[in-house]
């Protein structure tokens, strides 16, 4: 016929050019080897990107398009494989072209597929081959593409069925056709669809969108006997069920850590990740430890390629302990998993992240975006050392007790004026004793819980990411006050001791102060936080009057005694509504009244009875989207309540408004516990 005779000679057409391309690969190879000697060999335009490189560039480059020159030995056993492809794309044409079902938009591609053939010229072809060399492989697995799901539509036809997988536009499911054409073009992209049963078609694009996915409903002449996999529920077990992922000692990461272990690396870290595995192994939970993204994929169960498809079961631990590099291993391997089991998940954070650092849309809008923080996480998710603020939790380590026996020993074999010098790298040491780096590590408080004093800088002005380059590109905001502002604000003297050493005097003053002390190495007998103790380590209603009522003696507010308080931790009882200058954060509000800020209570302040109960004066009330809310302007007489949840705060401030601040009183020494919370 004539579509035969036409098919036929495209045929011949696509055969003479692979014999054409074929030939040009031969000459050019024997003139191969004289190429090597050139300094700079240049790659032209053909029809997609290309790039010039010196010799000394070559084999150096990886990933984007660049592509390693070879000599003439290696060069000749390429163009040979590439002249092989060629002719499997040619073959695999010609099968093409005897489907009769051939569609408009495959037609399409062929043709776009003949232009690019069509522009490879024989002439220099090794100038060339470099760049031609990489698209080959993609043009073989569209073709391949192409074929497979003309076969398939195919069968759809033979079978029936191409009516059941019509792209359905149900209003419930706005994104599935979209999801459908980004499947068409990119299914090929990550081997795990077709570990999903992904095979091109319409039907299978469906099915996976509706059963693994969530983007398209569910198909009616599939059996839905019983629920999708996805949401199967996982049985109740007595112990839980934990994954701890160290992701900073994963070869992925860098691993620049474990190396220093014995050189006086980051041991404040390896003390908390021991601390955190101990303590759960001692409450009886099952432990899994992954230090590797390889055993990270085995625990989870992701399924093979390149982190395209979410789980399909269900998660199979019930709380997950990693810190930010490990984070960002698991987006990579669990994709849209990662969203919706976030929330068990704990990210062991050495500094903190703020809430404004850590909402993603807020943070990138209102210039609060780093490397770091951006995760939609709740920011009591992010676990701490030391409490910086107390919007994240306080996690903690443990700091040794001594025995009777050992604080006998240490008394009869002190040695007279000993000092201990806080520092482990040369460049950490300055003039005289060398304080002030590293920040918040848990040396100083091993050497209070043996006796000793710690003596240590204050910073004038206060440490932060807007003026000291530690910490730029941290999530926080955060000032620190001396090396150590746990020690300074918690422990304090006569333990601790935070001078100036810019101040000569003050200096001066400290040293003898301790060498008047009669017990150098113990003024006192040693004191350990209950924090950082064993013990510490291991630790709607109907309204009938005003919400918060005034205090005796005190500022504050409190929860009435006649409005039964809805449940909560820490409990409503320990409440004690505040209100900052411009300018004050929360937690300066809080400290400056001995009390610590409590997030976990902004959302039973966040309401007009708070405002009255502090006789705010309020021309209008909003809701907004703020870090700083809520708050109010005296001069404007503005008062705004906050929207967003994750955006509660008790680092913000701003020189414009007076915060709303729920404080809340606590245990000496044990800042995670109220005073009636035993």
């Amino acid at each position: 016929t004539a579509d035969e005779r036409e098919r036929e000679r495209e045929r011949v057409k696509w055969k003479g050019v692979g014999e054409e391309l074929g030939e040009g690969v031969k000459n050019r190879a024997r003139r191969g080897q004289q190429e090597k000697s050139t300094g700079v060999r240049e790659r032209k335009e053909v029809g997609f990107r290309v790039e010039v490189e010196s010799e000394d560039e070559v084999g150096e480059k990886r990933g984007g398009r660049g592509w390693r020159v070879l000599g003439g030995v290696e060069s000749r056993g390429v163009l040979r494989k590439i002249s092989d492809m060629l002719e499997v794309i040619l073959k695999r044409m010609d099968s093409l072209s005897k489907l009769d079902n051939t569609s408009t938009t495959d037609a399409r591609r062929l043709d776009e597929l003949s232009s690019a053939i069509n522009r490879f010229q024989p002439a220099g072809l090794v100038e060339r081959i470099q760049a031609i060399a990489q698209n080959v492989s993609n043009m073989a697995i569209r073709v391949e593409q192409i074929l497979q799901n003309s076969m398939v539509q195919g069968r759809a036809v033979r079978d029936g069925t191409s009516s059941q997988c019509e792209v359905p536009r149900d209003p419930r499911f706005p994104e599935c056709p979209g999801k459908v054409d980004w499947m068409r073009a990119r299914w090929t992209s990550d081997p795990c669809y077709a570990f999903y049963g992904v095979d091109g078609s319409d039907c299978s694009f469906l099915v996976y969108l509706s059963e693994v996915e969530w983007f398209c409903p569910p198909l009616a002449w599939r059996n839905h006997s019983s629920p999708p996999i996805q949401h199967a529920q996982q049985a109740k077990v007595p112990k839980r069920q934990i994954l701890v992922h160290v992701g900073f000692l994963t070869e992925e990461s860098g691993d620049v850590f474990s190396p220093k272990v014995l050189k006086g690396g980051p041991l404040g870290e390896m003390v908390q990740w021991a601390d955190i595995l101990t303590a759960l192994h001692v409450l009886g939970h099952n432990l899994k430890i992954s230090m590797s993204v390889k055993e990270l994929q085995g625990f989870l169960g992701v399924p093979p390629g390149r982190g395209s498809c979410p789980l399909t079961g269900p998660l199979p631990f019930d709380l997950i302990y990693t810190d930010y590099h490990g984070l960002q291993q698991m987006k990579q391997h669990m994709g849209l998993s990662l969203k919706k089991h976030k929330c068990h998940i704990r990210v062991i954070d050495t500094f903190g992240t703020e809430p404004a650092y850590n909402h993603e849309e807020y943070a990138t809008l209102h210039g609060y975006r780093t490397n770091w923080g951006y995760w939609n996480l709740n920011a009591r998710q992010y676990m701490t050392m030391f409490p910086h603020t107390p919007d994240n939790s306080f996690m903690g380590f443990v700091s040794e007790e001594l025995n009777e026996t050992e604080k006998r020993s240490i008394q009869q074999n002190k040695v007279n004026n000993m000092a201990v010098v806080y520092g482990k790298e040369a460049s950490m040491w300055k003039l005289f004793i060398g304080f002030g780096f590293p920040y918040e590590g848990p040396a100083p408080l091993e050497a209070i819980a043996n006796g000793c004093i710690f003596l240590q800088p204050k910073f004038r002005p206060p440490h932060s990411s807007l003026n000291h380059e530690f910490f730029r590109g941290k999530p926080t905001s955060r000032e620190v006050s001396s090396q150590h502002p746990y020690a300074e604000q918690y422990i304090g003297r006569p333990h601790v001791m935070t001078v100036d050493y810019n101040n000569s005097l003050e200096f001066d003053s400290a040293i003898r102060e301790i060498m008047r002390t009669k017990d150098f190495c113990a003024p006192e007998s040693p004191f350990i936080p209950a924090n950082l103790s064993r013990q510490g380590s291991a630790s709607g209603s109907r309204i009938t009057g005003p919400l918060f009522v005034p205090l005796p003696n005190s500022t504050a507010l409190g929860w009435a005694s006649n409005v039964t308080a809805p449940p909560a931790w820490p409990p409503l009882s320990s409440l004690r509504l505040l209100v900052s200058q411009e300018g004050q954060s929360c937690v300066e509000a809080c400290h400056s009244a001995s009390f610590i800020c409590e997030p976990a209570h902004f959302r039973f302040i966040n309401n007009k009875d708070a405002l009255h109960g502090l006789e705010v004066q309020c021309e209008v009330v909003d809701s907004e989207i703020n870090h700083i809310l809520p708050a109010f302007s005296v001069v404007r007489r503005e008062c705004g309540l906050q929207r967003e949840p994750l955006l509660f705060s008790c680092a913000g401030h701003s020189p414009k408004y007076r915060r709303l601040c729920p404080c809340r009183d606590f245990r000496r020494g044990q800042v995670a516990l109220c005073r009636d919370c035993l």
